[in-house]
Order: C-alpha cells, then structure tokens, then sequence
C-alpha cells in the first residue's frame, strides 16, 4: 500500500462543478525521505520508511540521528512504514530519496486518512456514547438528566460485564477515515485538498494511504 505523510492544515470548502458546496480539509503532504526501504530477502517482506517533518539534532536520540544520517537526510519529527510500497514505485523509492504528493496521488483519487482524534478528557456517557440521560424533569428525577441509569443486573451475575459503555477518557484515538476524494493537488507547495474531515487537530500528523 502507498502513501505519504503530512500535516493537517486546517478546513475549508470549495464549491464543485454541478454547484456545491463540499467541505474539505488541507493537508501539507511531504515532501518526505526514504529513511529505509526492506525487502524479502533481509526483512521477510517488503516495505518502505518514510520520514516527515524537521526535528532538532539536540532532541533526537543519538540511535536516531545515524539512522537518519545513513539515508543522508537531517532528524526528522514523523516516521511510518508502508508495506509493499516499493512493488508500485520501483526505482523511485530508493534510501535517500524525496517522495512528493504528485508522485503518489492524482486527483481524483480515493485515500484513507489515518489521525489521532482529539483528546476531550474525562467525559460523561450523554457525550462520550450519544446516551439519552435518564428520563425527562417532570418523572421524579433530580439532577439525574445525563446520568448514566443501571449497569447490571441482580443476584446474578453479581458483576459489570467487560465493555459496558460508562464513562471515562474521550478521545486521542488512533482514527482511520476511508474513502477521502483528492479533489486538487498543489505540487509546488506540497498540498492535497481532500473531501471530508480528517482526524486530530490543526499542526497534526496524518497518514494518507492508497
């Protein structure tokens, strides 16, 4: 599977061709460096390592930075791995080399977008799993409207079955958003505009597979 990583810019609309208006989010999608490209022989399966973003020297482990300088690039913040990448891309994602967006998208093209939600806390049952609150005001209820009722039964089993839906730590979950349409590509500035919202906040990575 190929793909890029970048960083989420923010959201925006544009109207299409038939008159709507389609919400979409801009990512800054590279360019990114071939950091380590494995195969079948030494690793047991293919796949290529891609870095993105500029990372101080001072703060990259020192393991790091001769992984970094072997590919002949400066730290890097970000680094995936996507198998198979080299069977499409042969020649062109050797060590050291830079993958743009316009190498590996066109428009038109769907892609999924991997993210990390944004974390909310500690949150209650009415937002963390859309729950209705326990009854209406008027039904002998104080101070119980987003409370979240009964969680188990009697005498048996005597316990809260694992995976009830309680409340508790919303958010900064690893996301995959699939069927994203590339709906323009700005190669000299590195951007791809794509339909639909994209997880995690404004400056955060994203991972967009093909």
């Amino acid at each position: 599977m190929s793909g890029i990583i970048g960083k989420k810019v923010g959201m925006t609309s544009i109207f299409s061709a038939d008159g709507r208006n389609v919400a979409c989010t801009l990512i800054e999608a590279g360019p990114c460096v071939v950091t380590q490209v494995k195969n079948l022989e030494s690793d047991g399966y293919n796949a290529v390592q891609l870095a993105f973003g500029e990372r101080k020297e001072k703060n990259t482990p020192k393991p790091l930075i001769g992984h970094f300088k072997k590919a002949g690039t400066t730290p890097k913040q970000k680094v995936v791995e996507f198998r198979d990448f080299r069977v499409e891309f042969e020649g062109q994602v050797d060590l050291g080399k830079t993958v743009e967006a316009g190498q590996v998208f066109v428009e038109g093209d769907f892609v999924d977008a991997i993210g990390t939600s944004k974390g909310k806390g500690f949150q209650g049952v009415v937002k963390r799993h859309g729950f209705g609150g326990v009854g209406g005001a008027t039904h002998g209820q104080h101070n119980r409207q987003r409370h979240p009722g009964s969680i188990g039964a009697c005498s048996w089993p005597s316990r809260v079955f694992k995976g009830m839906r309680m409340a508790g730590r919303t958010g900064g979950d690893r996301v995959k958003v699939i069927n994203l349409r590339v709906l323009k590509i700005y190669p000299e500035k590195h951007l791809l505009l794509v339909s639909g919202s994209v997880p995690g906040p404004k400056n955060s990575f994203v991972i967009l597979e093909k």
